[in-house]
């Protein structure tokens, strides 16, 4: 699968933030949203103002990676992003904002501030998987950005450390339908079949990489139920995954299922054929998504219609939200 330079640097995170508590089990509604990090008055304005502007009110470097690459359209977008200092440690609990603008840094939009998202998950949720590896991902910043043209541009993140306001390195975004990228909201889900225990004698090890095998999510075929029923379905290698949130993401799904109403099912496929990153061969279901990258992982309404979803890392609130659109 191609790797984006989203899925490099976001191996480091290791936020140290407390895991959201995510929706009661007695069916109330689910989690707010976090507040932002901090206020639209704490950065730069941007009109009449160029990237380079911006950047002479920085002062130490900071590395700037999105975990959303792909599921980028003019108008409102959910853009994930990690920051690291320059020694590859990620900045965390700091006041970040994201300006946009064009390639050649002119038509400077801007702040939109970032939120912190948890991806920690209970205890009885936590795979070993997860545990094992302490690079794993606990949290990513979320920011509501707007993009005003389709095309090329330039997203940049600046953060307020130590009273001082810090410029990140700039990240060109290519904004617009994508005809051969993933199904975005409100299209169709495609139909597919996904592979089940009953496809493989019951022997979870065969279609799922976590340890141990989440095997409520392994019951359902994605053809049975789309168009029939709300379905979450999710495509990440916990094992295998080089962004290292494969396993986190499958994690929450898990315990979002734990407390979703009745009635949605709930799917994970694994990326690759017998679970051989080296062969390089993607899962039928995978390729038929167009997926270029990983996780991945979609929320349907009854309808058979798309209804969020999400590239990279998510927090258990995020999608409990999503869910409870379509429940």
């Amino acid at each position: 699968m191609r790797r984006p330079l989203s899925t490099g640097l976001v191996a480091l995170l290791v936020a140290a933030f407390a895991a959201a508590c995510g929706g009661a089990d007695d069916g109330s509604a689910p989690p707010p949203q976090p507040e932002p990090t901090a206020r639209p008055a704490d950065f730069p304005r941007a009109p009449g103002k160029t990237l380079d502007d911006l950047k002479a009110e920085s002062g130490r470097s900071l590395v700037f990676t999105p975990t959303t690459v792909v599921a980028l359209r003019k108008g409102m977008n959910r853009y994930g992003f990690a920051l690291y200092d320059v020694a590859g440690k990620q900045v965390t609990g700091a006041q970040v904002a994201l300006y946009t603008a064009r390639e050649d840094g002119t038509g400077v939009h801007g702040p939109y501030i970032a939120r912190s998202e948890s991806l920690t998950v209970s205890g009885p949720f936590r795979s070993r998987t997860t545990a094992a590896d302490v690079n794993a991902a606990k949290a990513v910043y979320v920011a509501e950005v707007p993009f005003h043209r389709s095309g090329r541009q330039i997203v940049a993140a600046m953060a307020k450390l130590d009273g001082r306001l810090t410029m990140a390195n700039a990240f060109t975004a290519d904004v617009g339908r994508h005809p051969n990228g993933p199904p975005d909201v409100g299209d169709r889900a495609i139909a597919v079949h996904t592979r089940t225990l009953a496809d493989v004698g019951d022997d979870a090890s065969e279609i799922d990489t976590r340890v141990p095998p989440a095997t409520d999510l392994l019951k359902t075929d994605l053809a049975d139920v789309v168009g029939k029923k709300p379905v979450v379905i999710t495509f990440a290698t916990p094992a295998l995954c080089q962004s290292r949130v494969c396993g986190p993401v499958v994690d929450i799904v898990e315990q979002a299922k734990a407390k979703a109403p009745d009635g949605v099912a709930f799917i994970h496929q694994e990326i690759y054929k017998d679970n051989h990153a080296a062969k390089g061969n993607i899962q039928g279901p995978v390729a038929a998504w167009r997926l270029q990258t990983e996780p991945w992982t979609f929320v349907i309404a009854k309808s058979g219609r798309i209804a969020a979803r999400f590239e990279g890392p998510f927090s258990l609130g995020e999608l409990e939200r999503a869910i409870a659109k379509v429940t």
